[in-house]
């Protein structure tokens, strides 16, 4: 107990020099980053629901993303890397606390040393408790388990960001899947009123209104609009190939699948926000932010090597056939030599400055893509107006040109150029449905998916 009195002036000048965990850098936003986006007709500035695929309105879809949701295999990983930073979490906090020991032993007296009992060996039961304290005076262990908590908050928001890429790539899926089934109804519709067509031109020939130039233009139109769907079917199973592997099932079970879609939904409009609340919304932000913060608590974990560790011991048992206790204090300080704690330091904060330039990474690719996915959403709107227009004026001209050429007033020429036309047309205005689609997917995760999961309690 006198050496634990001797301590007393030690501790004393310890616990007056404690030192609090750094906070970390404020990541500074640009001014030009929190205001709205361009302002485009086609968006609405409105907030991002968290379950943003239900604008669709398609129950079948919204039970893809919950399938998805539930088994994917990505999904199981994130969540087992967050399992084992909030276990982390949990040894980091718990190590601030006291530890208790309880050891026991059985020891062999030496009979010959015994005359009384010469040959008769003698045992003795040890049985204590030990203790001890790490009491942390500089912040060594408050330090790990804010670095600690702030990891588990950063995996947190990469589970989240695995969710946005789940469920865009299970709407992207189904959106692909309605559009090629699309596809290929439309390409059939037009291969069989192209073999009609050609049919109607082989008996103009055999009536010699037209010559064998007619005939293999038709027959060629014909024969190229088959070949388009035999691609479009291959799009389609690879579409239900990828909601399959999203759900964690193998992908020869999407050949059993039963889902009725032959048009991809629409959005009416597309809701959007500003860049300050991207900030708060976007998955990869947020880990960029807490990843930042781990790096400052580390910093107060590598300057807390600077100073003396004090540790608080104690032991109360049964020993040697008699109770005693004892209790010490165990003072560890690396000095003179500090270099290797001062470069460990350096390193800290070197990685601090790392993890203010990831950030800032973050914050100008989330700026970068959104900007970019709402552009191509704006053209890719304006794009699938025009074919509508175009499709529409396709049909008026085969219905004008059919009519023309019935009444003779035009060769039939003129027939096999308009149906021509109307099959780019409608394959074109398909095309730009599925584009228009994959641009609404692709801006809705850029914003993020409006994910936003509670921090993991400190």
């Amino acid at each position: 107990m006198r050496i634990f009195h001797r301590s007393v002036p030690l501790l004393a000048l310890a616990l007056s020099a404690c030192m609090t965990a750094p906070k970390p850098q404020v990541p500074v936003v640009p001014s030009t980053a929190t205001g709205p986006f361009a302002h485009l007709p086609v968006a609405s500035i409105a907030p991002v629901p968290d379950d943003w695929w239900r604008l669709y309105e398609d129950q079948q879809l919204d039970e893809l993303v919950a399938r998805s949701l539930s088994a994917n295999a990505d999904l199981r990983v994130a969540y087992a890397n967050l399992d084992v930073a909030r276990a982390s979490l949990r040894q980091a906090q718990a190590a601030r606390l006291p530890v208790a020991t309880i050891e026991s032993g059985l020891t062999i007296d030496n009979s010959a040393s015994q005359p009384s009992a010469a040959s008769v060996s003698a045992s003795d039961w040890d049985i204590a408790a030990t203790a001890s304290w790490d009491i942390d005076l500089f912040g060594r262990l408050r330090s790990g388990a804010l670095a600690a908590s702030a990891d588990a908050e950063a995996q947190q928001a990469a589970s989240d960001a695995v969710k946005v890429a789940v469920v865009a790539d299970t709407v992207q899926g189904y959106l692909e899947l309605c559009a090629f089934t699309q596809a290929i109804g439309e390409a059939k519709a037009i291969a069989a009123a192209q073999d009609h067509a050609v049919a109607l031109v082989r008996e103009q020939l055999a009536a010699g209104e037209v010559s064998p130039l007619e005939v293999s233009q038709a027959a060629t139109l014909a024969a190229s609009t088959r070949a388009t769907i035999a691609p479009f079917e291959a799009q389609r199973m690879g579409a239900l190939y990828r909601i399959a592997t999203l759900q964690g099932r193998p992908p020869a079970e999407a050949r059993s699948y039963t889902l009725a879609c032959t048009t991809a939904p629409r959005l009416q409009t597309a809701p959007v926000g500003d860049g300050a609340a991207l900030l708060l919304r976007r998955p990869d932000i947020r880990e960029a932010e807490r990843k930042l913060a781990a790096a400052a608590a580390r910093v107060g974990v590598a300057r807390a090597d600077l100073y003396p560790r004090v540790n608080l011991g104690g032991a109360l048992g049964l020993l040697t056939g008699g109770f005693d206790a004892v209790a010490s204090p165990l003072v560890s300080w690396a000095f003179p030599n500090q270099a290797p704690a001062r470069a460990k330091i350096a390193q800290a904060r070197a990685s601090e400055q790392a993890a203010l330039a990831g950030w800032d990474v973050a914050v100008l690719k989330a700026l970068r893509e959104v900007e970019t996915a709402l552009a191509d959403y704006d053209a890719q709107v304006r794009r699938n107006r025009l074919l509508a227009d175009a499709t529409r004026e396709a049909q008026a001209y085969a219905r004008r040109s059919a009519a023309r050429v019935r009444l003779g007033d035009a060769a039939g020429l003129l027939q096999v150029d308009a149906e021509r036309t109307l099959a780019s047309a409608r394959l074109d205005k398909a095309q730009g449905d599925l584009a228009l689609a994959k641009a609404e997917v692709a801006l809705f995760r850029a914003l993020g998916g409006g994910w936003r999961t509670e921090p993991a309690p400190r």
